[in-house]
């Protein structure tokens, strides 16, 4: 099966900014791109094919069409499971985000009827001294907590962390987080688009009303406890039971291999080239996204260029 080069979906939240255009290389009528959704088979934003005898087509329809044929491109790894696993995205925070959190699979499928989500930053890019909201500075209770929100006071329980370039922050289900102004991250997560809002400095949408809070069910699945995280297996970014994501780096010639266990997510963070394989080449350069199907085998990546690449 052929490597495909994905399209992405865009959004144009408030807090965006023009980076992933300037940038990232990417293009779209909308003035800001806050979000580009790289690699995504979720109905709020799906990606589609741009290379090949499925060009056109969303990546979610050229799954279906193989999967019907009896060449599944997921891999093993994704055997039973109901929908597409992940969903990667490219982010622009001109402004800072609402400071927001996620529920784990069990309060999500309970109160909205999808999955929760789990995810993953990655720093690409960021102006000096910006800085992420990241977990809580000390253990409080529900009641302190709660209160906080209440009277605007809860960034003071927040731990504020100053940001580099390659820094690499998991977020649990529950962890409260905010990305700051002037960061790029790409974040590769759970295939959801469930966030609970705590707080938005009462900033104002489109419409001119304040954009609407999620307190109850936020405060609800919120971790109000210091953030803990056990560190990777060797050679990974990050690792837990829904992705695994590593880095990359390709000068001259690359081979890699994708086997019949998991499909491959290549996001190309910098430089330029081509991927290899059977059918041809592919050019590649920053901001692109690759979906690599199971079994595709040996292919090459020549050039000179930094990638994350995810799979299951």
């Amino acid at each position: 099966m052929d490597i495909l080069k994905l399209t992405p979906a865009y959004k144009d939240y408030i807090w965006g900014g023009t980076k992933l255009k300037s940038e990232y290389n990417k293009q779209s009528d909308l003035e800001i791109i806050a979000e580009s959704w790289e690699l995504s088979c979720h109905p709020n934003g799906e990606c589609v094919v741009a290379n090949g005898e499925y060009a056109g087509k969303t990546l979610s329809a050229y799954i279906t069409i193989k999967s019907q044929a009896g060449h599944s491109p997921l891999g093993g790894n994704c055997r039973g499971m109901s929908e597409f696993p992940i969903l990667i995205k490219l982010i622009d925070a001109k402004t800072d985000l609402s400071v927001q959190v996620h529920p784990d699979d069990a309060f999500a499928l309970s109160h909205e009827g999808q999955l929760g989500k789990t995810e993953v930053w990655i720093v690409l890019d960021h102006e000096q001294g910006a800085s992420i909201y990241y977990g809580l500075k000390r253990a409080v209770s529900r009641t302190e907590f709660e209160n906080s929100i209440a009277d605007g006071s809860v960034l003071k329980l927040l731990d504020k962390v100053q940001v580099k370039r390659g820094d690499v922050f998991f977020m649990s289900p529950g962890t409260v987080h905010a990305i700051g102004a002037g960061i790029v991250i790409a974040e590769i997560q759970q295939n959801s688009d469930v966030t609970y809002r705590l707080c938005d400095y009462g900033r104002k949408g489109a419409d001119g009303k304040p954009r609407p809070l999620h307190i109850e069910k936020g405060s609800a699945c919120a971790d109000l406890n210091p953030v803990s995280v056990p560190p990777p297996p060797e050679g990974n970014l990050v690792s837990c039971r829904y992705f695994t994501v590593k880095s990359l780096k390709a000068e001259g010639s690359l081979t890699c291999h994708a086997g019949d266990e998991s499909f491959q997510a290549i996001l190309v963070t910098k430089g330029a080239g081509s991927i290899w394989q059977a059918g041809g080449a592919i050019e590649y350069r920053k901001g692109d996204c690759f979906f690599v199907p199971a079994n595709t085998g040996e292919y090459k990546i020549t050039g000179t260029g930094e990638m994350l690449v995810s799979s299951v």
